[in-house]
């Protein structure tokens, strides 16, 4: 490894070791907070998923048949992504008659959606 690298590497690192007990020990007690959070980014972290979770977004209800057409997939696929959403808890459907709407689960899952959207574009324009 040349110089150079290891360098630039090593700016990103406290120079000694060192912390804050308290803030540790605060954080520490509340950290194991975030399990199950995880799986919510997993169901999301799939492009399709996101898609679906998008359009969802844009609008409030959608039915199999208009997610496959928009995400460019088969009904199955749309179907089988669709189910993962809602086994995840972040998406809710219902029927009529032969025809299955869904929608996102709550308006938290919106705004998840939503802000990781404009957090892309801000980055996008920072030159990332």
């Amino acid at each position: 490894m040349s110089s150079e690298k290891v360098t630039r590497l090593s700016n990103d690192t406290c120079d000694t070791f060192s912390y804050d007990e308290e803030k540790v020990s605060r954080i520490r007690a509340k950290i194991d907070q975030v399990s199950g959070v995880e799986m919510i980014f997993k169901a999301l972290s799939d492009a399709t998923r996101l898609k679906i979770a998008y359009a969802l977004t844009l609008e409030k209800e959608l039915c199999v048949c208009d997610v496959a057409n928009i995400i460019g997939a088969t009904t199955a696929t749309a179907s089988h992504h669709l189910r993962l959403l809602r086994n995840m808890g972040l998406a809710r459907y219902r029927k009529e008659g032969k025809m299955v709407f869904y929608s996102l689960e709550d308006d938290h899952v919106r705004q998840l959606v939503s802000i990781a959207m404009i957090h892309e574009k801000e980055g996008i324009r920072h030159g990332r």
